[in-house]
């Protein structure tokens, strides 16, 4: 599904919007998949574990928890997920590398940047419920975003 939030919003009544302040960063600013999920806190140990398989055009939704204090994605990880196929990755939370990100044919959304890297801890979880910017987010739902932001659909229809 390739649309415009825009239009999602004005036709879709079941149209979520997380209410986020997501900043785009990636060299793809539209992107769309199916989503899959990982919650965690200021360590990327689940998002370097995802993008290290294959994407199958999915965008990957990571709950950091809106932490500024440690970025959840740099540029080797964003570089991993575009060889193995993702369409993009929505971080609350923040990430590094901007520069090289953005010459990515990669969707990247985050509330900002830090140039701190994580923690290695093993912890986090994937593909469960998150709960964004007022919003519930579950693995298998649809992500569209775009210039104006993002929208989540149960079923793209």
């Amino acid at each position: 599904m390739t649309a415009k939030t825009a239009d999602l919003c004005d036709s879709r009544d079941d149209a979520r919007v997380p209410d986020l302040p997501l900043r785009d960063y990636g060299g793809r600013i539209a992107f769309s998949g199916r989503i899959s999920t990982i919650s965690t806190f200021e360590d990327n140990s689940r998002v370097r574990e995802a993008v290290a398989e294959a994407g199958n055009g999915r965008v990957l939704v990571v709950d950091g928890g809106g932490s500024t204090r440690r970025s959840l994605l740099g540029d080797n990880l964003a570089a991993l997920a575009v060889r193995n196929g993702w369409a993009g990755v929505v971080v609350h939370g923040v990430i590094r590398d901007t520069e090289a990100i953005a010459r990515l044919d990669l969707g990247v959304k985050a509330l900002g940047t830090c140039p701190r890297k994580t923690e290695k801890r093993d912890q986090g979880l994937r593909d469960v419920a998150l709960h964004l910017g007022g919003v519930v987010v579950l693995p298998g739902d649809w992500l569209c975003a775009d210039e104006d932001g993002v929208v989540v659909l149960a079923d793209p229809g």
